[in-house]
């Protein structure tokens, strides 16, 4: 009798024992509590939780570094099925948002004009905007780098790809937060910053190298994903509350949207800066370094990006590379299409050329093989066609059939008679049929020296010379049956 009571007891503790939480591979185990963990989701590969980029979207380049694509302001995390319906979600880690005046009792307050104290919040701003990014940095590297180094799922080379140098950003952040301290007065002002910032920014240089190598960077993040043993890590991250519902790439790109930001935050503190303050002229000068840093950038990244996908291009004939491929320095836009026949084409346009290829995988290799031959831009012909005009199913068998007629569609040829081909493109909506309608005018009319509508009589003279190719075909198609 003894013996099956000590047996059910012992039953009953296995069975309400509650499990250890483990909320990072790395990250010490903590003591049992009353709470209920959420057991960890399952999922396939972390790689479907990015938002994919829709087809047809044109992805544009050498404008700005406000260009570079944002993540969408859904987190990946929220996409998760709950394996449990009761489990409540995992609790994100909030920052602290608190503003400069509320630092302040208020008599300290009310010594202060309302200008002064929104110029205050707006450098403080800047200030808690850096400790931020600093907190950000070595959370990517304590609780990413270092743990998937120690644990050999992802090699030191890889690493050092994919999150570049760490070590030497943090240090140049933590020293504007030096010197912001250093000048913060006994009543919590900054009397004067433009000299501060002035000193500092040249600093941001260093993000030239990381800046240009993102999109490599992103592209083999994506590749390692592919592995079980890193799907498993960056999981267990993305359900912790250290991650605050990013994944890895989002901690990896907060040092570029960070520096988008510094023009924003300096104009915003000159605005409630007064006219006659000491710190305008430093203010306006800031404003303008900033700016030239990072349009130094953009164009290193612009370059970097546009020789990543000229390596990407693989070759059926070598009789497709055009010379011109070799002086482009310049990835204007691109993007996945349709052709009339309703294959898929990712299109670039290039400064000097248009090409039109086939996403291929070659040895777990992505790549672009090449469509007919590049058309260069200065030989280059576009017409904007009208909803309704064609039909897509192929330029002979949507003449016999009764297809839908088509929306969104322009075509692209070539004015070289030695080229002979024309191009249908079938955009998914009007804003990104317009978006490449002007990334080509505008590349036109720097190559060919005309204002942009110019080559519409050019595209004119193309309509004319499809209505020949496709007579010619109906005829060679009723030979062939007599």
């Amino acid at each position: 009798m003894i013996i099956l009571v000590c047996m059910e007891c012992l039953l009953l503790f296995f069975k309400f024992k509650r499990p250890i939480n483990l909320q990072h591979p790395y990250f010490p185990i903590s003591e049992p509590s009353n709470k209920r963990v959420r057991p960890l989701a399952k999922v396939s590969s972390l790689v479907n939780l990015i938002s994919p980029s829709k087809n047809g979207a044109v992805r544009r380049f050498g404008q700005t570094i406000q260009s570079m694509s944002l993540r969408d302001s859904k987190s990946p995390g929220m996409s998760l099925k709950a394996s449990s319906k009761t489990a409540g979600p995992t609790p994100t880690k909030r920052r602290n948002s608190t503003l400069w005046s509320e630092t302040l009792d208020v008599h300290q307050k009310s010594t202060f004009s309302a200008k002064e104290i929104k110029r205050q919040e707006a450098i403080y701003e800047l200030y808690r905007g850096e400790q931020d990014l600093i907190e950000d940095l070595q959370l990517a590297r304590k609780a990413y780098h270092d743990p998937m180094l120690k644990l050999s799922i992802i090699t030191e080379e890889e690493l050092a790809h994919i999150f570049g140098d760490l070590d030497a950003y943090i240090p140049l952040h933590e020293d504007l937060m030096m010197k912001l301290t250093e000048e913060t007065g006994p009543d919590g002002t900054v009397a004067q910053i433009g000299q501060i910032v002035i000193n500092w920014l040249p600093g941001l240089n260093a993000y030239k190298d990381y800046c240009s190598n993102q999109l490599a960077a992103k592209a083999l993040l994506d590749q390692k994903k592919q592995d079980k043993r890193v799907q498993d890590f960056l999981q267990r991250c993305l359900e912790s509350p250290f991650s605050r519902k990013l994944d890895l790439w989002s901690f990896l790109d907060i040092p570029r949207s960070r520096l988008v930001k510094y023009p924003l935050l300096l104009r915003e503190i000159l605005r409630h800066t007064p006219p006659d303050h000491p710190d305008v002229a430093s203010l306006e000068k800031a404003i303008t370094i900033i700016q030239e840093i990072l349009s130094d950038i953009n164009i290193r990244k612009g370059e970097s990006e546009c020789q990543y996908y000229i390596d990407k291009l693989e070759y059926l004939d070598d009789r497709q590379r055009d010379p011109l491929i070799d002086n482009c320095k310049i990835l204007l836009c691109h993007g996945e299409l349709r052709n009339k026949s309703g294959s898929r084409l990712h299109v670039f346009l290039f400064s000097e050329l248009l090409v039109l290829t086939r996403p291929v995988t070659r040895n777990d290799r992505s790549c672009f093989q090449v469509y007919r031959q590049p058309i260069p831009v200065r030989d280059l012909a576009l017409e904007d066609l009208q909803d309704g005009e064609i039909r897509m199913g192929g330029s002979f068998r949507g003449a016999f059939t009764a297809g839908e007629k088509a929306k969104n569609v322009f075509r692209v040829s070539s004015l070289d008679p030695s080229h002979g081909q024309s191009h249908t493109l079938h955009v998914n909506d009007v804003y990104h049929k317009q978006q490449w309608l002007n990334c080509l005018r505008t590349a036109m009319a720097q190559q060919q020296g005309a204002p942009p509508r110019a080559q519409q009589g050019g595209a004119k003279l193309r309509k004319n010379s499809d209505v020949c190719y496709f007579t010619l075909t109906v005829m060679k198609l009723w030979k062939s049956l007599m």
